[in-house]
């Protein structure tokens, strides 16, 4: 994966982001996959540490080469997380 652009809030493309996020939002990236040419947009928000530590003893498994932490469904809804789920 590349980074190719990395938009922080008030840029211009990332109004719907902060209306949606608000100040949780961080940066909004843009990826590519060299392999495949697909562009990937990946929003990176600020993560409470008390949830990280919550979010780890659900099973919750960090990826750090995508910034983003990877868990179950129902642990996302348990933990109140619905509005920061980040789609790929």
């Amino acid at each position: 994966m590349e980074t190719r652009l990395t938009l922080r809030p008030g840029q211009h493309g990332t109004r719907k982001l902060v209306e949606r996020f608000g100040e949780r939002l961080v940066r909004v990236r843009y990826l590519y996959d060299a392999q495949t040419g697909r562009r990937l947009k990946t929003v990176e928000l600020i993560v409470e540490s008390d949830l990280r530590g919550r979010a780890k003893r659900l099973g919750a498994v960090w990826r750090p080469a995508q910034k983003i932490w990877e868990m179950h469904w129902s642990d996302v809804r348990r933990l109140g997380l619905t509005e920061r789920v980040v789609e790929s």
